[in-house]
């Protein structure tokens, strides 16, 4: 498994080898010991979640705050996204800078979104199932979101037609108001 740095320090996409034949193909999707590597530090995962979505769903910007930050490990197993990670740490000289990388079922890319991240993303294909590891269970107490269309963050989504959100993203807040990590 390769593994590359993003733009944002501690974001990093991991390419697996994919073994393909007449009968389909293989690859490995996690291994703790090279991912704890690539990341630099021991790294508990300790829920898996699955979400299908249609076209222009865009999911997001979702993260938690401590004490229950999540870090995730996010892939595609059916379709393609527009993944984005908005860095929330203060200190950090990419505070409110964005990255945004394509994940497929084709490519089979995984993005590690570490704590101090909002993640989001839009659904490109017809379909998709996006599948994803967090280092911290569910806290609705904790739980915030930002805007996707936020004017400060200026993301490009890569978007045609209406985006479809939840209840819950209709009423995210600007990222001025949001609560940033130390």
């Amino acid at each position: 498994m390769e593994f590359e740095q993003l733009a944002i320090s501690d974001l990093i996409i991991f390419k697996p080898k994919t073994f393909k034949d007449k009968r389909g193909f293989f690859f490995e999707s996690f291994q703790a010991q090279r991912f704890n590597e690539a990341v630099g530090r021991v790294v508990t995962f300790v829920q898996d979640n699955h979400s299908q979505s249609i076209k222009n769903t865009l999911r997001g910007l979702h993260y938690q705050v401590p004490p229950n930050a999540q870090g995730k490990l996010v892939r595609v197993t059916r379709g393609e996204v527009y993944d984005v990670a908005v860095d929330l740490r203060q200190s950090s000289p990419t505070f409110g800078k964005y990255v945004g990388t394509l994940l497929s079922s084709e490519n089979n890319h995984q993005l590690w979104i570490p704590e101090g991240f909002a993640h989001g993303f839009l659904t490109l294909s017809d379909s998709a199932d996006f599948l994803y590891k967090t280092t911290d269970f569910y806290h609705s107490t904790s739980e915030r979101s930002i805007r996707w269309d936020d004017k400060t963050l200026n993301i490009d989504w890569h978007m045609k037609g209406e985006v479809l959100l939840s209840p819950k993203d209709e009423l995210a807040k600007d990222f001025i108001k949001a609560d940033y990590f130390e």
